[in-house]
């Protein structure tokens, strides 16, 4: 694996690259600079989301760097104030205007919202409905549980082509990976490098300061962040990283000249913490977290 297109087969048969560029905690005043950025080093895959508040910032940096839309794989998200049937058609309205496109590449609920999963049942079938009528390429997930997932295939006609998900060195959640590959659902990985500490007290340390990374990457001459996204790509993940930096952006990018050996990969994978730095799915409830999504 050596070329800086490769890309992964969905459930459905759309292939979707493998290595995306994120923009979670981007302010909208930086978000047009650095997808530009990122589109000009090669990335294809952008990940946004209505919460993130920045898709009107991603669409215009998308429309100034001239990529042609066939080549781009556009991800967004519907945030829990939006569920519902008709309110979940009404956000694809609100996104897709944002972004100034017509189709979604991807479009994936961004929690399971437990506490009203009758109102996330009918988010997803209204998302199935955009499926359908060729509005989206594919329909997924994000933040889902085991339970959340089989809950949802007791009714869903589509199976969710993704899972969103916490997956870092730190936390790989591989009963709940192993769980979606049992589906045909892809894990795709937020915070791949483990970069998210601000929800809990003591975060149990950095992983770019980890001591078994740090030796990986220095045995293979690239930094502790490119040997994290490659042992997500070597799994046969979907990894989102993010970044404002320049210099971040080409290096996260520039992880498709090396392999890691199984002994590498499986050094990696005993550092588990069992700990999640994000919230708690089941935290995540409308009384908390529900906000206003503007129109478009």
């Amino acid at each position: 694996m050596t070329t800086d297109t490769l890309t992964l087969t969905l459930n459905n048969g759309i292939a979707i690259p493998a290595l995306g560029y994120g923009v979670f905690q981007t302010p909208p005043a930086e978000t047009v600079d650095a997808v530009g950025e990122a589109l000009r080093v090669g990335y294809r895959h952008i990940d946004t989301a209505a919460a993130y508040g920045n898709e009107r910032e991603v669409g215009q940096a998308i429309r100034e760097s001239g990529t042609p839309r066939d080549e781009l794989f556009i991800e967004t998200k519907v945030w829990i104030s939006d569920y519902g049937y008709d309110e979940t058609l009404h956000a694809f309205d609100k996104s897709a205007g944002k972004l100034g496109v017509d189709r979604l590449d991807l479009f994936i609920l961004h929690q399971a919202l437990p506490s009203a999963f009758d109102r996330t049942l009918d988010a997803y079938r209204a998302l199935e409905t955009l499926y359908a009528e060729g509005r989206v390429r594919a329909i997924g997930v994000s933040n889902f549980m085991p339970e959340h997932v089989t809950r949802l295939l007791d009714t869903a006609t589509v199976v969710p082509a993704v899972n969103q998900l916490e997956i870092h060195p730190y936390f790989p959640q591989r009963e709940l990976v192993t769980f979606d590959a049992g589906h045909g659902i892809l894990n795709q990985a937020w915070s791949p490098i483990g970069g998210i500490t601000f929800y809990r007290e003591g975060g149990g340390g950095s992983t770019l300061e980890d001591p078994t990374i740090r030796t990986i990457a220095e045995a293979h001459g690239k930094s502790p962040a490119q040997v994290m996204l490659r042992w997500h790509i070597q799994q046969g993940r979907s990894a989102i990283p993010k970044s404002v930096k320049p210099e971040r952006i080409a290096e996260n990018f520039d992880i498709f000249d090396f392999e890691l050996s199984s002994h590498d990969l499986a050094r990696i994978d005993a550092l588990d913490q069992g700990v999640r730095r994000g919230p708690e799915p089941t935290a995540i409830t409308l009384e908390a977290f529900g906000r206003e999504i503007p129109e478009a």
